[in-house]
């Protein structure tokens, strides 16, 4: 998969549905702040559990946006790696192909980062 190339039309199809429902995207994005801002658990810890869940239900455009924070957020490769460890045992076989995916896009993504 072409990770950026992907991303970017992600992107591309958020800003339309932001723009096609705005008070539900203005809703989700002041929930989404509130997740990453609040309590006792640092913003790296909380990419790596958003990048576990999004392993698990096998969302591609999440494991994406949560790699790229992630690497805003200061993670590593080698911790990355121990993270998807954890989710292929909760996830099992589905999970393990898209943590191949999660490192894929980490090694192509978090490097612009």
């Amino acid at each position: 998969m072409d990770w950026p190339e992907f991303m970017t039309g992600m992107r591309s199809e958020l800003k339309a549905l932001n723009t096609a429902m705005p008070e539900t995207a203005k809703g989700f994005g002041t929930l989404t702040k509130a997740a990453k801002e609040s309590g006792a658990v640092d913003l790296k810890v909380r990419e790596f559990v958003a990048l576990g869940i999004a392993v698990s239900q096998r969302c591609a455009p999440c494991i994406g946006f949560h790699v790229e924070a992630l690497a805003q957020a200061g993670g590593t490769r080698q911790e990355l790696v121990d993270v998807l460890g954890m989710a292929v045992q909760m996830g099992g076989g589905p999970s393990y192909m898209y943590a191949a995916q999660a490192l894929a896009a980490w090694d192509t993504l978090a490097e612009n980062h």
